[in-house]
């Protein structure tokens, strides 16, 4: 009974974890888009798109631990 609470719980993490890297990536390309755009990018939208940059890679890096597909 224990168990099965347990794998229920991580497939919806699991789940909740592949739908915000999704999300981040969306985010990240659109960022990246706004830069290469841009004729003079501030210094403020580049600190944005280095900050999404490693969020995405963090929630990369969660999912391998994971072990996610």
């Amino acid at each position: 009974m224990l168990f099965k609470k347990k794998q229920r719980i991580r497939k919806v993490e699991n789940e909740r974890l592949l739908s915000l890297i999704d999300e981040m990536k969306q985010q990240l390309t659109n960022q990246q888009l706004l830069v290469k755009k841009s004729l003079d990018p501030s210094p403020m939208v580049l600190n944005e798109l280095k900050i999404t940059e490693a969020k995405y890679f963090f929630l990369l890096r969660e999912a391998r631990v994971r072990q996610t597909k």
